[in-house]
C-alpha cells in the first residue's frame, strides 16, 4: 500500500531537509575553518624550526668543545713558555740556553697558531650562536602564532556549535511530529541518495535541478493531495506546494 502523509507534514520534510542541509554545511565549515589549515601550516615550519634549532645547537656545543681544547692547548703551551723562560734566565750553560732559545721560539709559534684559531673558533662561536638565537625567535614566534590561531579556531568552532546545537533541536522537534514512516522514508532516502525531499517548484525538482517531463508531470497532477511521491530524479521525497505549477488544489505554502 502506498504511503499517505498529510500535505502539511510533507511540507514539514523541506523544514527538515533545509536543517539537515544547514547541519552538513556547519560541519564543512567547522572542518574547514581558515585557522584550521594555518595552524597545520604553522605547526610544519614550526616544528622544521624546531628541528633547525637542535642542529644548531649541537653545532655550537662542538665549536664550544673546539674552543675549550684550543684553550686548554694555550694553558699547556703557556705553562711551557713560562717554565723554559724560568729556565733561560737561570741557566748559565750556553748549549741550555741555545735549546731553550729554540724550543721558546718553537713555543711561541705554536701559542701564535693557537690563539689565532681560538679567535676564529670564537668568532665561528658567536656567529653560530646569534644563529640559534634568531632560530630560536622564530620558533618561539612560530608557537605563539599557533597559540593565536588556536584561539580563533576555537572561538570560531564555538560559534559553529551554538549554530549547530540549534538546527538540531529545531530538527528534533520537526521529527517528533512527523509519523514514523514519512520520517523512516525521509531518512532512508537521505542515507542513499544525499537528499531526503525535494520541492517541486514551477515543474522543476529542487534536489536535482531538473525540470519533470511531461508524463511524470502528469502522474504527479494525477495523485492524491495525501499521496507520497518520489522524485523520480533524485529519489528524495517530492514535496508539493502551491508553487509546484500542478494547477490543483494543492495546500498553499509559504516556500
Amino acid at each position: 500500500m502506498a504511503l499517505k502523509a498529510s500535505p502539511e507534514d510533507q511540507a514539514r520534510l523541506l523544514d527538515l531537509q533545509n536543517l539537515d542541509t544547514k547541519i552538513q554545511q556547519l560541519d564543512h565549515r567547522g572542518r574547514n575553518l581558515p585557522e584550521v589549515a594555518k595552524i597545520a601550516a604553522i605547526a610544519t615550519a614550526a616544528e622544521k624550526l624546531r628541528l633547525q634549532r637542535a642542529r644548531e645547537t649541537g653545532t655550537v656545543e662542538d665549536a664550544r668543545t673546539e674552543l675549550s681544547r684550543i684553550e686548554s692547548d694555550v694553558a699547556v703551551i703557556e705553562a711551557r713558555i713560562a717554565r723554559d723562560d724560568a729556565r733561560l734566565q737561570a741557566s748559565s750553560s750556553v748549549k741550555d740556553v741555545q735549546g731553550l732559545e729554540h724550543e721558546l721560539s718553537g713555543l711561541r709559534r705554536r701559542h701564535e697558531e693557537l690563539e689565532d684559531a681560538e679567535l676564529t673558533v670564537m668568532e665561528k662561536l658567536e656567529s653560530l650562536e646569534n644563529g640559534v638565537r634568531m632560530t630560536a625567535a622564530e620558533h618561539t614566534a612560530a608557537l605563539e602564532e599557533i597559540e593565536s590561531s588556536e584561539a580563533a579556531r576555537d572561538a570560531g568552532l564555538a560559534v559553529i556549535a551554538g549554530e549547530r546545537a540549534a538546527a538540531v533541536a529545531n530538527r528534533a522537534t520537526i521529527a517528533t511530529s512527523l509519523s514514523g514512516e514519512l520520517l523512516t522514508l525521509y531518512e532512508r532516502q537521505r542515507a542513499r541518495y544525499g537528499l531526503g525531499a525535494s520541492h517541486l517548484r514551477g515543474g522543476v525538482s529542487s534536489a536535482s535541478g531538473v525540470k519533470l517531463l511531461e508524463n511524470e508531470m502528469a502522474i504527479v497532477r494525477a495523485a492524491a493531495p495525501d499521496d507520497v511521491l518520489i522524485c523520480p530524479d533524485s529519489q528524495a521525497v517530492l514535496v508539493r506546494t502551491s508553487e509546484s505549477g500542478l494547477n490543483t488544489g494543492a495546500p498553499a505554502d509559504s516556500r
